[in-house]
Formats: C-alpha cells, sequence, structure tokens
C-alpha cells in the first residue's frame, strides 16, 4: 500500500510514540497491517446491510452482554462504548442479532459523496444515527430515557474534553458518556469487534459494565480497556486519529 507523505509521517510519529522502541521498518509493516484492516472495514460498513446479516462471522461473547440483555428486560437503555479498532460495527451486528438495536452516535464528514456512503451504512446497523453537537445530544437523552442503546466510539480527540491517559499518554477525552451513565443509572459497556487472524470473522467481546464512580474515574477506565486491546493488536486500532494533538 503507498502512503500520501504527510499521511505516513502521521502515522510514524503516533506508532513511534506508543513503541520507541519499534525499529521503522517494523513501524511501516504495522502501518501496512492497520490499512489493510481499515480497508476492509470501510468496505464492511459501505455494505453494512449485508454485513449485518452474515451471523456465521460472529462469535459473541463476555458479561457485559448479559448485562446489556438485563437493562433491557428492565427497561432500561445501555451505552455501549468502543473505538475505532477491529470493525466496531460487528458490536452492533451482534446486538442486533439478540433481536435488540442499537443507534449511533456520528460524527458527520464534510465530503458529501463519502458523507453519503458512510451514513447509509452506518444507518443500516441500527437506529438512530445521531449527529455529534447539541441536537443529537438532546436526541439522544430522548432516545435513553426510552431505554433504547447506544453505540459511542470514544477514541477521537474532544478539544473540550479532559486530560486522561490512553496508551501512555494524556489524551483530550470525552466524559461525556459515563456522564449520561451516571445521570440517568445506566450499563456502560466496553465492546469491541476483533478481526481474527483470516480476516472474515469477528469475535465480539462486551466487557463487564464500568463500575458507576464518578466520570474521570469511569473514562480512565475505559481507555485502559481499549488501550489493553490495542497493545495486543495494534494494526486493529485506526492510528490516524491525532489522538494526542493539542494536549
Amino acid at each position: 500500500m503507498r502512503w500520501f507523505p504527510p499521511a505516513r509521517r502521521r502515522f510514524d510519529r503516533e506508532a513511534k510514540r506508543v513503541f520507541p522502541g519499534v525499529k521503522r521498518s517494523a513501524r511501516a509493516k504495522l502501518g501496512q497491517k492497520m490499512g489493510m484492516q481499515m480497508g476492509r472495514t470501510l468496505f464492511e460498513i459501505y455494505h453494512d446491510a449485508e454485513f449485518q446479516t452474515q451471523h456465521h462471522k460472529f462469535n459473541a461473547s463476555g458479561p457485559g452482554l448479559v448485562a446489556l440483555k438485563e437493562a433491557q428486560a428492565a427497561g432500561k437503555g445501555a451505552i455501549i462504548v468502543s473505538g475505532h479498532f477491529g470493525q466496531w460495527e460487528a458490536v452492533r451486528a451482534v446486538i442486533k442479532m439478540q433481536g435488540l438495536e442499537s443507534g449511533a452516535v456520528y460524527r458527520p464528514n464534510k465530503n458529501r459523496h463519502y458523507e453519503r456512503r458512510i451514513f447509509a451504512g452506518i444507518e443500516a446497523g441500527g437506529k438512530p444515527i445521531l449527529a455529534t453537537g447539541r441536537v443529537g445530544t438532546k436526541a439522544l437523552v430522548r432516545h435513553l430515557r426510552g431505554g433504547g442503546i447506544i453505540s459511542i466510539l470514544l477514541d477521537e480527540k474532544y478539544s473540550e474534553g479532559v486530560r486522561i491517559p490512553f496508551l501512555g499518554y494524556d489524551a483530550l477525552t470525552s466524559l461525556s458518556a459515563a456522564q449520561l451513565a451516571l445521570k440517568y443509572d445506566l450499563p456502560m459497556i466496553p465492546a469491541y469487534g476483533i478481526r481474527t487472524e483470516d480476516g472474515n470473522a469477528f469475535n465480539v467481546d462486551f466487557e463487564a459494565p464500568i463500575p458507576h464512580t464518578d466520570s474521570i474515574t469511569m473514562t480512565h477506565a475505559f481507555n485502559d480497556s481499549l488501550s489493553a486491546r490495542i497493545m495486543v493488536d495494534p494494526e486493529q486500532w485506526y492510528w490516524m486519529l491525532r489522538r494526542w494533538d493539542a494536549v
């Protein structure tokens, strides 16, 4: 895979930050693997309506799935937290396999052609799809208070966030998921769709809900959870998010 020089430099900067002792050639190989993973992920999201029906590809496990079902049986909503790791839409596919549905929080893209395709794909995975911002937040609260499930990717830089360690370095992180979980007494469940070695199947792991304490401690726990996953399978995380910029 060929990279534009700015993208290559950005990836190398971030990978070197986390893996300072790794040789440049090894970082380049990691970048190639990441590119292949993300290419597959994007293709699957573009065709999410079909992807969601391929139940044989998803192996679900973990105590969080039980907690999710219990919350729904009690008429409560739930917050699924994940990152740009593996195939995050596999998480919502498994939720749909349980006869449930998860909406998602989504950051609109300025490229209208990409926006149209990616939005349609995400919407096929479950509704509602709520844009970031004030209007989307109000709709999100209504959805959760009505017993709905929402999935949020928490690994993007949030300029108004709090500095919380991520992969060993402070990163501006949104507290919104934890704040909502605390305010409305909802489980906050880390979940990951980990691509298997052959690339065509997924181990979807729902971790135990993060204990309710305070929003910073809970968000720190999520960052630690995702960091641990990335350290095991670094090629499955999208390293191009500028996660530590302007900290």
